[in-house]
């Protein structure tokens, strides 16, 4: 109790306020599910880096997602919505930028709790770069957008999906590229797919917010923000911060003087920290709990599976 005191009187953060260690939580998790083989996180020790190569005001910028354009034959993939493993996708897509834009994020791993799952521009910040360009701090966005598949094979990312997504960015002529990933598996794709196309000669930035998992993996540029999971962009109808942490994207972009360069926004999702204990925490959860979400895990497992033959044949 005097350490408490103590600590409160110095003005110390609550213990848990730090960034959520989301490769042990979901280590955890999963084991606690019964699956006893933890998944293998990608790192890497060498980081490429490619410094601009013109300014920004003469660059075109693509934006890479890994949500999916809204099928309503799909299934619930709005607020409220659980998992829904046949809203996923296994093939990058490109899709016109200017069009009726309505991507969903129901198909990864989100904090369906905290997260908001109604504001696109929580994920997917095609708002602010258009304001970006109005104001002239870029060029123009490429015609298209990309999408990364929600990949836990990282030999898949990197020998297919990767390849896919550099030959559409190619076409489109695009110089720089900003990323934003959703889940935990998702962190993991965009920073193997940023990694990739440095090497390819494109500069890179993340805005992500699973701190541990890019850092291990190990990027170029990343923007970090503190925010639950499925809301990298931006804080909720809320303007003022979606073109706050764009901005920094592209300050970090330019001022990035090496790679594994990580930025954290100042922005914080709430004066109470509790939430960052909610997301896939086993310790949280009661025997009965365990048990549906075992038999929920499964079946989603097995529609990914169905979903993946049907659309890669593997």
């Amino acid at each position: 109790m005097a350490k408490d005191v103590e600590s409160s009187e110095l003005g110390f953060a609550q213990e848990w306020d730090q960034p959520v260690r989301y490769m042990e939580r979901t280590r955890s998790y999963y084991l606690g599910l019964g699956y006893e083989n933890p998944y293998v996180w990608a790192h890497y020790s060498l980081v490429p880096f490619t410094p601009l190569r013109k300014p920004l005001r003469e660059s075109i910028l693509g934006l890479i997602t890994t949500a999916v354009q809204f099928d309503p034959d799909k299934g619930p993939q709005g607020a409220g919505a659980p998992y829904n493993a046949a809203a996923k996708f296994y093939q990058p897509y490109k899709s016109p930028i200017n069009q009726k834009l309505d991507l969903r994020i129901a198909h990864v791993g989100v904090d369906r709790k905290n997260a908001n799952m109604e504001d696109m521009s929580c994920w997917f910040p095609l708002a602010a770069a258009r304001r970006a360009v109005e104001v002239g701090r870029l060029r123009t966005l490429s015609p298209h957008f990309y999408g990364l598949p929600t990949n836990r094979s990282q030999r898949h990312t990197l020998e297919v999906d990767a390849p896919l997504i550099l030959e559409m960015l190619r076409a489109d002529n695009v110089d720089v590229i900003v990323l934003i990933p959703n889940c935990p598996i998702c962190h993991q794709s965009q920073s193997l797919l940023a990694r990739y196309l440095e090497q390819a000669g494109i500069s890179t930035v993340i805005m992500g917010a699973a701190k541990d998992i890019v850092e291990y993996c190990a990027v170029p540029r990343f923007l970090f923000s503190d925010f639950p999971l499925g809301n990298a962009a931006a804080r909720p109808n809320d303007v003022a911060s979606q073109d706050y942490n764009f901005e920094l994207a592209l300050r970090l972009l330019e001022s990035a003087p090496a790679a594994r360069t990580t930025v954290q926004s100042p922005l914080i999702w709430s004066l109470d920290p509790s939430w960052k204990l909610d997301y896939s925490n086993i310790e949280k959860l009661s025997e009965e709990e365990l048990a549906r979400l075992r038999s929920e895990a499964e079946q989603a497992r097995i529609t990914a599976r169905e979903l993946r033959l049907k659309s890669l044949g593997s």
